[in-house]
């Protein structure tokens, strides 16, 4: 099973379900859908409600971008807990994206937020991913595994965890790992998983950053991957279902 998850940041307003409508219905005339891959969508907290209402009973899930390290209730104002969310009938969460991090989520907060998240019963979209000057000293692994080290406790399980590798200095930059790289950094991940974790199956592991239609195609051979983590080509009908044609080409 692949996924294909569209994360729309800071992007949509109340007609944007049109957008996902479109989705839907390619989806459900697309053969190959039931047995191969699965559509998740992340609109910003302001859509949760009326998207997790409206796509309820058809096959797109719902997202949510990101939640408060706190959860139920208290006076956090203009913050949201995973229990709320939860209550939305959203199923999934993203976690530790670099904006995020960027705009200062540390790393126990992050951990924090993963046991919350678990604990109301989502499924966890960990992203993971190193910057340009870690890449260039060749600290890349190193950074991933403290990354998953940091946030991940060996009592979590596993099969509700997706981790989404995205390398920050792809990110809206229109540069991707050559196909040898990422296959090599996907390996990785997945075996340190694994063996840290002691797993007896394989974790679910993402590629996200300057995900499109073209760039798509060279990730088509790499069995590791479960997946795609998509910015800016979600917030198109087209963009997005040209990604998936063109994966399955």
């Amino acid at each position: 099973m692949r996924y294909f998850i569209g994360n729309w940041k800071m992007f949509g307003i109340p007609s944007s379900f049109k957008i996902l409508d479109k989705i839907n219905q390619y989806y459900l005339k697309d053969k190959k859908s039931n047995k191969k891959y699965k559509i998740v969508m992340a609109p910003p907290l302001t859509l949760l409600q009326d998207f997790s209402k409206r796509f309820k009973n058809k096959k797109i899930l719902i997202s949510a971008q990101n939640s408060y390290h706190q959860d139920n209730y208290g006076a956090h104002t203009g913050f949201v807990s995973p229990f709320m969310i939860r209550k939305l009938g959203v199923s999934y969460i993203i976690i530790g994206h670099s904006e995020s991090r960027a705009s200062g989520e540390t790393e126990e907060i992050i951990k924090n937020k993963v046991s919350l998240a678990l604990k109301n019963n989502f499924n966890v979209i960990l992203c993971i991913g190193e910057n340009q000057k870690q890449k260039r000293k060749k600290m890349t692994l190193k950074t991933l595994k403290k990354q998953i080290s940091n946030s991940i406790m060996k009592k979590y399980n596993f099969r509700k965890i997706i981790i989404a590798y995205e390398p920050i200095w792809s990110i809206g930059t229109g540069k991707v790992p050559s196909h040898q790289e990422l296959k090599k950094n996907a390996l990785a991940i997945k075996k340190f998983i694994k063996q840290k974790y002691r797993l007896k199956f394989n974790p679910k592991l993402l590629y996200g950053g300057s995900v499109d239609k073209t760039t798509v195609g060279i990730f088509r051979s790499i069995n590791e991957l479960d997946g795609f983590l998509i910015g800016g080509a979600s917030k198109s009908s087209k963009n997005f279902i040209d990604i998936i044609k063109n994966f399955y080409t």
